[in-house]
């Protein structure tokens, strides 16, 4: 089923909150808005993607505020994004007549806004449809109390240091004290109309003229239709590879360059509950994967963006390299428990992450790999990254003996294999630098280094009985990680192969696996961007034809909008933060890859 084809009817809710797969998101560079099939807006931090949600009905469905326009009776909902863009078209069917509501978080003439405006242009396609609509802010986490008033006759609504405006409709609320603007409106066909929401925070609030805001609609589609158009990438699966760079453009922060990993916190892994966590935050890894994306798709602008504030974020002493860091030099990552209830209840609902503090000798390969994909490209360093190419280089020659956290994350410290294999991938990214004229250093040291690294997994972290590489040295357990050095050229041979095998049989579910040993024991599901990684791996290893068919596969298995989460069931319910900038580089890499080696 392709994106955007899927008719369905409105959102299921269950304990208020909707399914994760039953949500589209909108952005403008600076923050990310989740709506529902039913037209629910329940999830939208402002003004920055890392703040408290204004909206948050999604964690929260009593008290978290939610932006609600939908038809009074039963109704069918068919929705896609406008082709080229990330402005989401909805039409809504009832038995007296259907309405088709565009949705836009709008951009300017030169870009984003200087504050959010949400519009909501609502046009009649056929006989009458009798519509509710709402705009309720939440409680900030239950950090703050919201309120309503009204200013010379205009509608505001404040939370916290969040100024909200609201224009276009007639509001006939009953009463008039509660923290809430809404109505119930009458959509006839050839009827256009818009709802506009705009936001600030702890700073004056424009409010739009309502012919401004539908102009501003128009001018987004243009805006986002522009941008594709300088995207290039010719070859298969071109549809769900251009979605996922669309979405990946979502989770690019416009005034820092950063990339986050997910829009949202908190969105669960498993169903008992305890592993939530905030994913508002830029991973070095997720950005050097984006980073190779968007050189490989011509996106200068972006590029050149994200390398500079990751080499702003990391230049310094490279022994305190950190693994993920804010969008903002403001930001924290120290973790805060939040007394909501979280997505159906399952909590808990945190801000921050304590994977900030870790040790993953990984992201030092990620480092330079960006380094090195930049250079390739055709750019020139600076003398500054120059330096620190070699400085890493020569930081991992001395520490890649040491155990760490390793790619997931976890608390036990152990000599995780792909985190040596990633050590490896930094040294080879320095030495082709080297080549291309970019550093200086001592390749010889690095040389000689990379070859011990190899040998030393190859001797310690190959199990025989398995027939496969480990997640750790001297141990039994798989780790689907490991499928990331098949790209990275680490081993393309027989042992990744056989690895490939292992992992598909004490990993896999259907086309999709498991992150690593005892994942599924502890309630978790399947992890979306491992699956696609798998089909890389297969390409690398020269299986070609089942490479592609398992992609076929993957790519149908987006929701109605073509997005993914974090994890996903065989029967399709998502899991997770949402969207996933992971997966949804998986999908790019796979693609990416199986092109270059299709014969």
């Amino acid at each position: 089923m392709t994106a955007g084809s899927m008719e369905a009817g409105a959102a299921i809710e269950r304990d208020g909150s909707a399914a994760i797969e039953d949500h589209a998101a909108l952005g403008d560079g600076r923050t990310v808005a989740l709506i529902d099939r039913s037209g629910t807006v329940d999830w939208l931090p402002v003004p920055n993607l890392d703040s408290d949600p204004a909206f948050a009905a999604l964690l929260d469905p009593e008290r978290g505020g939610r932006i609600q326009l939908r038809p009074v009776s039963a109704f069918r909902t068919r929705r896609r994004y406008l082709p080229g863009t990330n402005v989401l078209e909805t039409t809504f069917t009832t038995e007296n007549g259907a309405v088709r509501v565009t949705d836009a978080l709008v951009t300017g003439v030169a870009g984003r806004l200087p504050w959010l405006e949400l519009a909501r242009r609502i046009e009649g396609v056929d006989g009458t449809v009798v519509m509710d609509w709402a705009v309720e802010p939440g409680t900030m986490l239950g950090a703050s109390s919201p309120w309503a008033e009204r200013v010379d006759g205009k509608r505001i609504l404040r939370v916290g240091t969040v100024n909200i405006g609201v224009t276009g409709l007639n509001d006939t609320e009953e009463d008039a004290d509660a923290p809430r603007f809404g109505g119930r409106i009458r959509v006839t066909e050839g009827s256009r109309r818009t709802l506009s929401i705009v936001a600030t925070d702890d700073e004056p609030l424009h409010l739009p003229d309502p012919g401004n805001v539908d102009i501003g609609i128009d001018r987004t589609v243009g805006n986002w239709e522009l941008w594709s158009r300088t995207f290039s990438y010719q070859g298969p699966w071109d549809d769900a590879v251009q979605r996922s760079a669309l979405a990946l453009k979502l989770l690019l922060y416009a005034p820092t360059g950063a990339i986050a990993a997910a829009a949202t916190t908190s969105l669960p892994e498993t169903d008992r509950g305890g592993k939530n966590w905030d994913y508002r935050f830029a991973w070095v890894r997720d950005t050097a994967y984006t980073l190779r994306a968007l050189a490989r798709f011509g996106l200068r602008e972006e590029t050149h963006a994200a390398i500079s504030w990751l080499l702003r974020a990391v230049k310094g002493d490279v022994s305190e390299l950190r693994v993920l860091y804010g969008l903002r030099e403001e930001s924290s990552a120290d973790p805060q428990t939040h007394d909501v209830p979280g997505w159906r209840g399952i909590g808990p609902v945190v801000t921050g992450n304590r994977a900030a503090g870790q040790l993953q000798l990984g992201v030092y390969g990620d480092l330079l790999s960006v380094a090195l994909a930049y250079a390739a490209a055709g750019n020139v360093l600076d003398v500054p990254t120059r330096r620190l190419v070699a400085d890493v280089a020569d930081r991992v020659c001395d520490i890649w003996r040491l155990p760490d956290s390793g790619m997931w994350e976890l608390s036990e410290l152990r000599h995780h294999t792909s985190s040596k294999m990633g050590c490896w991938q930094a040294l080879q990214a320095a030495l082709q630098l080297v080549e291309l004229g970019q550093t200086e250093g001592n390749p010889s040291r690095w040389r000689r280094e990379a070859d011990a690294i190899h040998a030393w997994v190859d001797e310690r972290c190959w199990s025989d009985r398995l027939g496969a590489y480990t997640m750790a040295a001297d141990e039994e357990e798989l780790d689907a990680s490991v499928l990331l050095h098949a790209p990275s050229g680490f081993e393309r041979g027989e042992r990744m192969r056989s690895t490939i095998a292992a992992l598909r049989r004490e990993l896999g579910d259907g086309p999709l696996l498991y992150r690593f040993t005892g994942a599924a024991a502890e309630g978790e599901r399947p992890f979306t961007a491992c699956s696609f990684w798998l089909a890389a791996a297969l390409a690398c290893v020269g299986e070609i034809d089942e490479a592609t068919t398992l992609m076929d596969d993957l790519v149908g298995r987006a929701n109605d909008v073509g997005l993914y989460a974090e994890m996903m069931d065989a029967d399709g319910a998502f899991w997770g933060n949402f969207p996933q900038a992971l997966s949804h580089l998986g999908l790019i890499d796979a693609a990416l890859t199986i092109a270059d080696l299709r014969p």
